[in-house]
């Protein structure tokens, strides 16, 4: 049963990050702290590294810390949460930042409907250059207008 808990909990904040990052995309990166994602839409620096990815530390700093809560202080959801953070940060790292902006220049051919849908979503995205009037601010599931063909 406690396995079974486990799953469930890392499964629902794996989902729950995905919420997360479209609130903390929305609201915090398009809102107070333009300043720190405002050069992943206009590139105006030659470094590999953004001011942007910040944020990916901020939630590895979560996740790091869920995992001292269980290993210190025998708080056992800590493991299944911080797991689920690690999870959706390795995710997003493959789609955003390898497989759509091809920081790494790895998984090109990805061909299929929803690489597709993820690509013309994230392209509509960053047609915005200011930190207003921005659509589509999830990651890995977007509208569905963005499937068809």
């Amino acid at each position: 049963m406690k396995t079974l808990l486990w799953i469930a909990i890392f499964l629902g904040t794996f989902v729950a990050m995905e919420g997360m990052a479209w609130l903390t995309h929305k609201y915090v990166m398009h809102g107070f702290l333009w300043k720190l994602h405002k050069d992943h839409h206009k590139k105006d620096h030659s470094s590999w590294w953004e001011r942007n990815d910040l944020f990916f530390v901020f939630y590895a700093i979560v996740s790091i810390t869920c995992f001292l809560l269980w290993q210190y202080n025998g708080f056992w959801a800590g493991l299944p949460i911080g797991l689920g953070i690690l999870a959706y940060g390795i995710t997003y790292f493959t789609v955003h930042d390898i497989f759509i902006h091809q920081r790494f220049k790895i998984f090109r051919n990805a061909n299929n409907r929803y690489a597709k849908g993820i690509r013309r979503a994230h392209k509509m995205h960053h047609k915005h250059l200011g930190k207003d009037d921005g659509e589509c601010f999830g990651m890995l599931f977007v509208p569905l207008r963005y499937f068809k063909k």
